[in-house]
């Protein structure tokens, strides 16, 4: 699934997701595949791959498999289990 705007997930999806924007997997979410976006938030559950600017685990949420992103947030009580990569955040060249 290709979009250029925000989705909210409070079901199952599988598969790929590449968004411009935000994608929000509700508390009754569960998403199985990758998630390639701008923002991720999750208060659901999430099994795979997740690139992302930034992912920010809520205390409800769960995440097994790869984060990629330049900022990630963990919650008090949520649960993240697999690997974590740093990406760089890109800086202004000086002219």
């Amino acid at each position: 699934m290709t979009l250029s705007c925000n989705i909210f997930i409070d079901g199952e999806f599988e598969g790929t997701i590449n968004s411009k924007n935000d994608v929000n997997v509700g508390k009754n979410g569960k998403v199985t595949g990758e998630i390639y976006a701008n923002r991720v938030v999750v208060n659901g559950f999430i099994k795979g791959k997740v690139n992302s600017s930034r992912v920010e685990i809520k205390a409800l949420g769960k995440v097994e498999g790869e984060v990629e992103s330049a900022e990630l947030v963990i919650e008090a009580k949520a649960i993240f289990s697999g690997n974590s990569i740093v990406k760089q955040k890109e800086t202004p060249k000086k002219k």
